[in-house]
């Protein structure tokens, strides 16, 4: 399916949410610096991005407390094609 074209996404927010999902396993849970080590983009973009992605509802705390994040079911509905556009604005 097609995702929809959403204005305050980046090619980063594709890039951390289809790292979160792990496809074709379990969804993963991790820390900024997990995500940026697996993914081509730097730390504090990660970190900035990952604030856009959880004010979007497209993931969540996992352990607030540890900073650990996972892609939410709305994320994943995303990644799915899923949603439209004015489903995904930022809080």
């Amino acid at each position: 399916m097609r995702r929809p074209r959403v204005d305050w996404m980046t090619r980063a927010d594709d890039a951390i949410l289809e790292f979160l999902l792990n496809e074709g396993n379990r969804p993963l849970v991790a820390n900024p610096s997990t995500v940026e080590a697996n993914i081509d983009y730097k730390i504090s973009h990660v970190r900035r991005r990952l604030r856009a992605l959880q004010d979007g509802g497209l993931v969540e705390y996992y352990d607030k407390d540890r900073g650990l994040y996972r892609i939410s079911d709305q994320g994943q509905a995303y990644l799915e094609g899923e949603l439209e556009s004015e489903d995904l604005e930022p809080s």
